[in-house]
């Protein structure tokens, strides 16, 4: 009943502020025709809520203070300003609540007494505003640093992992397709889907976001896309991601050992028996944090999860992803949540379930030596 309650809170809270403005107007014996402007009034007083409440996290998904350093941001690039009939606050308020509570276009028309044109072009505009942080705010590590989650574990995973700068893993969100498109994105769930891939550092920031595959293509084909294309996925020399079963393995992609306990659920029962099951464990340690990431992403901003119910089409959706990981890293900076952190990591460990082992057995040279990588931080773990 809690969750239902925090759903619905922001539109009874229009609808609230809407009956307040109908009722000043009564009491002073005007119409709303009449010398006021019901709707601008509505508009401010939603703002105001959006902008002075503690609760502006169920409206939209970040305190006040985010979101005014948000619109600063924005405002400082020149990516957005104000025109003669909204500021850029309001712009970006629409946004956020279509992002962050799945509200369809003819809701938030409703709540912000704006046109359907005019929420659905402030929508897109802000959209390709904020993917205009990209630079800033998705940022592929250069190895220079060992990350602090490793460094700082207690011998956990130090030295073991030092040369390891991430986790990369991929999912998939719900698209509105052609007919003639609907069998190439169609995916494991028998529905249209996109399938993306992401890279993300321990702290849970993503590093790279690649969005636009059909549900249909492999998460290994879209890997070795994601490693020759322009704006491609990066990995310092000397160092590697941590990826799972249904990756290949290479030497900057390290999988887990094949027919070993791999899922952390597993160890709850009993502990790692030999060295390649230790180093399962710990590896299945580490590439949690792209689950978690993903999870958090999905909570905060559950148009993803849901792809809108598919009213998207494929760009769109691309769109949408992009600017949902920009936003949750810039809110990992600015709004961290902790309450939201212990909701996602609940859900995996009731929800985890086990990787298939789909991932190529190409024996090249570069394999090879992500084998001996591999079993060098096993035997060394191990014999620690």
């Amino acid at each position: 009943m809690r969750n239902i309650d925090k759903n619905t809170l922001a539109t009874f809270m229009a609808y609230a502020a809407y009956l307040m403005v109908l009722l000043r107007m009564y009491k002073s014996s005007k119409r709303p025709s009449q010398e006021v402007d019901s709707k601008y009034y509505v508009r401010k007083e939603l703002m105001e809520q959006i902008e002075n409440n503690d609760d502006s996290r169920s409206l939209i998904r970040m305190t006040p203070q985010a979101f005014k350093t948000l619109v600063n941001i924005l405002k400082h690039k020149k990516l957005l300003k104000d025109n003669n009939y909204s500021c850029v606050e309001e712009q970006v308020a629409k946004c956020l609540w279509i992002l962050g509570r799945n509200e369809s276009n003819s809701i938030v028309k409703f709540i912000f007494r704006r046109s359907g044109e005019t929420v659905s072009r402030h929508f897109h505009h802000v959209l390709k505003a904020i993917i205009s942080l990209e630079d800033d705010f998705l940022v592929q590590p250069d190895g220079s640093t060992i990350p602090s989650e490793i460094l700082h574990s207690g011998g956990r995973f130090y030295p073991y992992f030092k040369n390891c700068v991430g986790a990369i893993d991929g999912t998939h969100v719900r698209v509105k397709v052609l007919k003639e498109d609907a069998s190439r994105y169609r995916g494991r769930k028998g529905i249209p889907t996109m399938n993306i891939i992401a890279a993300c550092s321990f702290d849970l920031k993503f590093t790279y976001v690649l969005p636009g595959w059909e549900g249909s293509a492999s998460d290994s084909r879209i890997l070795e896309n994601s490693l020759t294309r322009e704006d491609k996925l990066k990995i310092p020399k000397g160092k590697f991601y941590l990826v799972d079963a249904g990756y290949p393995l290479r030497s900057g992609l390290i999988t887990p050992y094949r027919s070993t306990r791999y899922h952390l659920k597993e160890y709850s029962i009993s502990p790692p028996e030999n060295a390649k099951e230790l180093f399962n464990l710990r590896h299945a340690s580490l590439r949690n944090a792209i689950e978690r990431a993903f999870g958090v992403v999905n909570k905060r901003f559950p148009i993803i999860a849901s792809g809108a119910e598919a009213q998207y089409d494929v760009d769109t959706v691309s769109e949408i992803v992009l600017a949902c990981c920009i936003l949750h890293n810039f809110l990992l900076m600015y709004d961290p949540d902790d309450d939201l952190l212990r909701q996602v990591d609940s859900e995996l460990l009731e929800n985890s379930v086990e990787y298939q082992e789909i991932g190529s057995m190409t024996r090249d040279a570069d394999a090879k030596e992500g084998e001996q990588i591999r079993d060098r931080i096993a035997s060394h773990m191990w014999h620690d």
